[in-house]
């Protein structure tokens, strides 16, 4: 299989399925002398692993990581890092009966027109459990962009129709409550909003803000290499995002230039934006002000109602899918986009490195 590979310099290449003995990542290119321990990588796995909350799936999975190769005494050694988590809470008894069956909303269709076969239990390899080998791999750029001052902050904007208010803002509450959301208020009434979704064998979307601060001016390139359509390019590849926003994203389309522009300005010293429609990116390349992206985040498509479908017998038949499913997506994804969008940077921090003769010649001086 093609595609399972990200990234210029530092690369991360995911394995796994997610009724198999495991999932993992390999990371090559990142620079040797980073300080790492598992509990670097598992403080950000512990974010989006399953059974935490009433509104997550019931499946108890520990997504304990294992450093198999790249770290010695606690430090990268710059040869290729080899992380591993066992799956230990697989029931693939639950798929048996739709093994011959395409789920709506999920990629059984799709993915057996490609190679005429499908592992069906959970998905397989379209499994949102493959996003483990993003998380771990996201952990270690995040690690490596903290060095530079480099800071990313996820969480949830909305969900289904209840959304934060900027107002309320709290970053505490985005690890306190169960929708990783930065205000309780809203919190609170997302999950009565779900309680009802569930009541009603029914599931939900929502949207996911990332904020990055410390991103230096100059990361990206003008073409090919942009930094918005790379970091829109590494969050929509998760599976459940149906569209990404940079800065003030669609509502752009309806504004006037003299609205929608940023004006410079100097302060101590410095050049700055008066204002950061443009989030923060500008041409493809960072402008040194804050980053600001938003992933919508489709409702989860395994639910409990009965659904309309065929099977591989071009058969039409009616399904309920049983199993054990988040009835919203939204909150353990958002370590998910947090991580894809740090190893994007950290990618583009990199590549930037040889960009320019006056900085090569601070590196390789005499």
């Amino acid at each position: 299989m093609a595609g399972s590979t990200l990234g210029i310099i530092y690369r991360i290449t995911t394995w796994g399925e997610s009724h198999g003995a495991g999932l993992g990542v390999v990371v090559d290119g990142c620079p040797a002398g980073l300080p790492l321990t598992v509990n670097d990588i598992q403080s950000y796995l512990d974010r989006r692993k399953p059974g935490q909350s009433r509104i997550s799936t019931p499946r108890k999975e520990a997504d304990a990581v294992e450093i198999l190769s790249g770290v010695f005494e606690e430090k990268t050694t710059g040869t290729p890092i080899s992380l591993l988590i066992r799956n230990t809470s697989q029931r693939s008894g639950d798929y048996t009966e739709i093994a011959a069956c395409y789920r709506p909303g999920h990629a059984d269709y799709t993915f057996d027109q490609k190679y005429g076969f499908r592992d069906y239990r959970g998905g397989g390899r379209s499994s949102g459990r493959e996003t483990i080998g993003r998380v771990a791999a996201g952990a270690i750029a995040a690690k490596a962009l903290s060095e530079f001052g480099i800071r990313l902050t996820a969480y949830t904007k909305s969900i289904g129709p209840i959304s934060i208010d900027p107002a309320a803002f709290d970053p505490a509450a985005i690890r306190e409550t169960p929708t990783s959301m930065p205000d309780r208020d809203a919190s609170a009434r997302a999950e009565k909003y779900l309680s009802d979704c569930m009541s009603n064998y029914d599931s939900a979307g929502g949207v996911i803000e990332c904020v990055i601060d410390g991103v230096p001016a100059g990361l990206g390139d003008p073409v090919f290499e942009k930094l918005d359509a790379n970091l829109a390019k590494a969050v929509m590849s998760v599976g459940a995002v149906k569209a990404v926003e940079i800065g003030d994203g669609i509502g752009v389309s309806t504004r006037n230039g003299s609205s929608n522009n940023d004006p410079f300005r100097i302060e101590d010293g410095k050049i700055v934006k008066a204002a950061n429609h443009a989030g923060g990116i500008l041409g493809g390349i960072s402008d040194g002000s804050q980053i600001v992206l938003r992933a919508h985040i489709k409702p989860t498509p395994s639910i409990f109602s009965p659904q309309d479908t065929v099977n591989r017998q071009n058969e039409e038949v009616r399904i309920s899918i049983k199993g054990r499913h988040d009835p919203v997506i939204v909150p353990r994804a958002v370590v998910v986009v947090e991580s894809m969008a740090a190893i994007t940077l950290l990618d583009a921090l990199l590549v930037n490195a040889g960009a320019r003769m006056d900085r090569l010649k601070t590196i390789y001086k005499n």
